[in-house]
């Protein structure tokens, strides 16, 4: 029998809260919820993180969060293809409904009956599931709090489609000024994205029924745009979602999210940045989905070998074939750079010997480059990659953006000026001031009585109070 003491009344026969996280299936989805995850457990909430069965086995062990599987209806046919959107999404809903209600009535009768379920906003008929339950919801937004507030008011039919910067400016006053070729990709040309569009705005078709919605971002870091949009979308801010060890070490043995879709090659790139020295090396990565054209990768290359500068430069398994001719050789006998298919980016960002983040502004590594106080240049393909290197350089002032000229390249010479620019130079230094002073912020959000944490706090204790209450009714006193 557990004791519990809540809001001074003590009871044996209070159960402790129990939350099910349900994360989109990707790297840059599973991470943040996985966090969060952990974050509840480290406050004595009991967690449960589903996934579909192809990525179970990609989570390690973890002493307080326990992992369960929940079916996306491709048991049998395999990881869904790239560009079959729709027909996952659709399988998941049908599939991941029947099973996350078969889940929750299997703990019913337990020790710690389900109380709530977090969902990846990308799954809005979690938060229909949890309702038929009883339950209390509440919904994960993995975007920056800018870009959700952008979907919120489309959505809402408040922003017509496609977006002009004056009506942006007019429905939400405090948003820093977006030009043209600021916005998510999804919204400056709806009609190319279809699948994508209809995912991000189904995330708040449902929402008014959600208890409560967290974003992984934190006050201070989207201050003015937060206290514009409050009205609209009420999100508290809990981020950033990063490994404590990197933050605030209130987690025990916290080092790692805990699950990777791909092997790392970590030993061999903390082999080579042994012999680099303290904030020499580029760090180079465009995250798990992106896919750079040959011609984008070759002007890649080319910027990174003319640069001079050491790198390291995470190139998936699939993307290798693209490189130019004989460059890797080219490597192995100057030693000036390192191509790996995939690494512990988190281990990476926090080695001494790396000076500058080379970036595709996914939110994910856009929140760790800021945890960790790193340089970045911005190299963004799609979607929110574009408004985060926007607040990249012109807000937090942490980076640059490296454009791409009007065929949709970043050319060898512009990426090589801007790195040039982070890595040296007054401008340089100002970047790492500017870095330093957001890794400090990054850390206090999440610390004791910080933003952040107050937010979880006031979550966890709402979990206690609503648990309690329903433990009352039953006839426990």
């Amino acid at each position: 029998m557990i004791e519990k003491t809540i809001n001074g009344v003590h009871n044996q026969n209070v159960a402790n809260p129990h939350v099910v996280v349900i994360p989109y299936p990707s790297q840059g989805h599973i991470n943040p919820l996985l966090q969060f995850a952990k974050r509840l457990a480290s406050k004595g909430i009991k967690a449960t993180l589903v996934t579909p069965k192809h990525t179970l086995s990609s989570f390690s062990s973890l002493e307080n969060v326990v992992f369960e599987p929940i079916s996306d209806g491709f048991e049998n046919r395999g990881s869904p293809e790239v560009g079959s959107e729709d027909l996952f999404l659709s399988a998941f809903k049908s599939n991941g409904s029947i099973s996350l209600s078969r889940l929750i009535e299997t703990h019913q009768n337990s020790a710690f009956p389900v109380t709530c379920v977090v969902y990846d906003a990308f799954l809005p008929w979690a938060l229909d599931v949890a309702k038929a339950y009883g339950l209390l919801g509440a919904a994960f937004f993995t975007n920056s709090a800018a870009v959700c507030s952008i979907f919120c008011c489309v959505s809402h039919g408040l922003i017509e489609l496609p977006l002009n910067p004056d009506q942006v400016r007019t429905v939400l006053p405090k948003m820093p000024l977006f030009k043209g070729n600021d916005f998510p990709t999804f919204l400056r040309k709806p009609e190319t994205y279809p699948a994508y569009l209809t995912m991000k705005l189904s995330q708040f078709s449902n929402l008014h029924l959600a208890d409560w919605m967290f974003c992984n971002s934190f006050d201070d870091l989207e201050l003015k745009v937060i206290e514009g949009v409050q009205d609209k979308w009420a999100a508290k801010m809990i981020g950033p979602m990063v490994p404590s060890s990197y933050l605030d070490g209130r987690i025990e043995g916290d080092i790692g999210y805990g699950s990777s879709l791909w092997k790392p090659s970590s030993e061999k790139c903390k082999e080579w940045l042994k012999t680099k020295p303290k904030n020499s090396v580029i760090y180079v990565s465009f995250g798990s989905m992106v896919s750079l054209t040959q011609q984008q990768t070759e002007e890649i290359a080319l910027a990174l070998k003319q640069s001079n500068y050491n790198f390291l430069w995470v190139v998936r398994e699939t993307q290798v074939n693209k490189l130019p001719k004989g460059f890797q050789q080219e490597l192995c006998m100057t030693k000036k750079g390192i191509i790996v298919t995939w690494c512990n980016q988190l281990e990476i960002l926090g080695h001494e010997a790396i000076a500058c983040f080379v970036t595709h502004c996914g939110w994910n590594s856009t929140l760790e480059g800021l945890s960790l106080g790193i340089p970045m240049v911005g190299v963004p393909q799609w979607s929110d990659q574009l408004p985060d290197a926007k607040f990249i350089e012109e807000v937090w002032g942490v980076g640059v953006w490296a454009k791409e000229d009007d065929k949709g390249v970043v050319r060898k010479e512009i990426l090589g000026e801007c790195l040039k620019e982070v890595m040296e130079g007054e401008k340089g230094k100002k970047i790492r001031e500017n870095a330093i002073k957001w890794r400090e912020l990054s850390k206090k959000a999440v610390d004791n009585d910080g933003s952040s944490d107050k937010h979880i706090e006031d979550f966890v204790q709402h979990l206690r109070c609503n648990c309690f209450a329903k433990t009352k009714s039953n006839g426990f006193r």
